[in-house]
């Protein structure tokens, strides 16, 4: 049986198409080669099944956001390494998860619209920017930036491995690995 940990969340937040979910996947790949206990909680398969109720508008969002953040709170105080992947484009509900869930690490995965949308292999940036699709975070619906997260990783000037490596470095200077 392997050392037990600390749990922790770690919270990746950003525009659609910003690399939240491949950053995210190559940590919780090697937390779990670690030896941690690791869930992954990723926007599209958390809205398949637990949120498969909710729209897009600022309550159903912040809803969708509660739901995961009680999630995340049950599993990290319970030793669990969470990492999120939500656009979670409120403060106001990312300051909330940070208060619930059990050691909060704010990761955000900032990168200029211009990118997000060269990257977005689903088009939904340019069925947004023609009106197809309503209240779409970054061109008709608002994304306030992180304040004070504790990482911030620039998805458009570094790779996917460098972007990962500055997260496992600070989750080490945080005292979690």
């Amino acid at each position: 049986m392997c050392d037990e940990h600390e749990g922790f969340t770690l919270w990746f937040t950003g525009l659609p198409c910003s690399g939240k979910s491949a950053v995210g996947d190559r940590v919780a790949e090697i937390l779990k080669q670690k030896g941690h206990k690791v869930e992954r909680l990723d926007g599209d398969v958390v809205r398949r099944d637990l949120t498969r109720d909710l729209g897009f508008s600022k309550k159903d969002r912040d809803e969708n956001i509660r739901r995961v953040t009680f999630v995340a709170k049950l599993l990290s105080r319970n030793g669990v390494a969470v990492l999120t992947s939500f656009i979670s484009p409120y403060r106001e509900m990312r300051d909330r998860a940070r208060t619930e869930t059990t050691n909060f690490v704010e990761v955000y995965a900032k990168c200029p619209l211009e990118v997000c949308i060269q990257r977005d292999v689903k088009g939904m940036y340019q069925k947004a920017m023609r009106g197809e699709i309503k209240e779409f975070t970054g061109v008709s619906d608002p994304y306030e930036e992180p304040l004070n997260a504790e990482i911030v990783l620039e998805t458009d000037k570094e790779t996917v491995d460098e972007s990962v490596q500055r997260v496992l470095r600070r989750l080490g200077e945080l005292g979690l690995l």
